[in-house]
């Protein structure tokens, strides 16, 4: 018991609590803003909590009251279709999620275990790829992109990174190095190819680490906001992150509607949140597994 109570693992404890309340602090900062009243933004902020909570920011964000009564709750009528943009974000991230870990799960399995020419050069050309900074391959994606047509299509915005990322191969790749051969040699004998070994052994082995891969993505994507601002800039495939900028924008210069923004914002978290908290028990496993192997 003596050993639990040591001033080092009593302090480190405060340092990881401190830490947590310091990172969580922007995000309940925005969640108050978002409960309090347009007149009270400048003149309650001394407390944690609002002083006259409601709701009305996001009924007005959501489209659920009518426009002067919006007007009247401090909004400036700026509208967003925040549902259709909500809708928008979800197939963004789902097929990015989905296909990219797939094809990333392909190319790492063949990495790891087919043998075939250049296949060492062509892994430390995809690692070398990590190196090179987003921002330099935004311009030949968007002339690409322009070149195909595919300006203001879902299709457009998700072509860079719909097939693989570096990152994922690397970490899918280790992965099916540590899996047994003994499995995947009695699979041969079953009379499997390297397709059915990978389909019918590799990735029902692999659960854990693609849903990791899955997850991770699905969160990046969620917050990408330079990529879609450029290609989707069209309403019909304007993603969350893109329509809080214009509303924004939208807003009167000399005052902006903070409490409208910051309740668009704070449902536009939510999903990702709610994905977290349901899945990151299983991240965290699929993590230290992944590690101890």
């Amino acid at each position: 018991m003596k050993s639990r109570l040591r001033p080092g693992r009593v302090l480190a404890w405060l340092a990881l609590a401190a830490f947590i309340l310091i990172t969580l602090f922007p995000f309940w900062w925005m969640v108050r803003t978002a409960l309090t009243p347009a007149a009270d933004i400048y003149t309650d902020n001394a407390g944690l909590l609002p002083r006259h909570p409601t709701l009305i920011n996001f009924s007005r964000i959501l489209g659920l009251v009518s426009e002067e009564r919006a007007r009247a709750a401090g909004g400036s009528g700026a509208r967003i279709d925040f549902a259709g943009y909500l809708l928008n974000s979800v197939i963004y991230c789902g097929v990015i999620a989905v296909v990219q870990t797939l094809f990333c799960a392909m190319a790492g399995y063949a990495f790891a275990r087919l043998r075939f020419p250049g296949r060492d050069l062509v892994f430390g050309i995809v690692i070398a790829a990590l190196m090179v900074p987003p921002i330099f391959t935004l311009l030949p994606n968007f002339i690409l992109v322009k070149d195909l047509g595919l300006i203001n299509t879902m299709a457009g915005m998700v072509a860079p990174t719909v097939l693989m990322t570096p990152f994922a191969v690397f970490f899918l790749r280790q992965f099916f190095l540590s899996l047994p051969r003994e499995v995947e040699e009695a699979a041969i004998l079953d009379g499997s190819g390297p397709w059915g070994i990978f389909w019918r052994v590799a990735l029902p082995m692999s659960r854990g680490p693609l849903i990791t891969i899955g997850i991770t993505t699905t969160v990046w994507a969620w917050k990408d906001y330079l990529w879609p601002l450029l290609v989707g800039r069209g309403e019909d495939n304007r993603l969350v992150t893109v329509a809080l900028g214009v509303f924004l924008q939208q807003s009167p210069n000399t005052q902006p509607d903070w409490t409208g923004l910051m309740a668009a914002s704070t449902l536009s978290v939510l999903p990702v949140l709610v994905l977290l908290i349901l899945m990151g028990k299983r991240l965290v496993q699929s993590l230290n597994f992944t590690g101890n192997k």
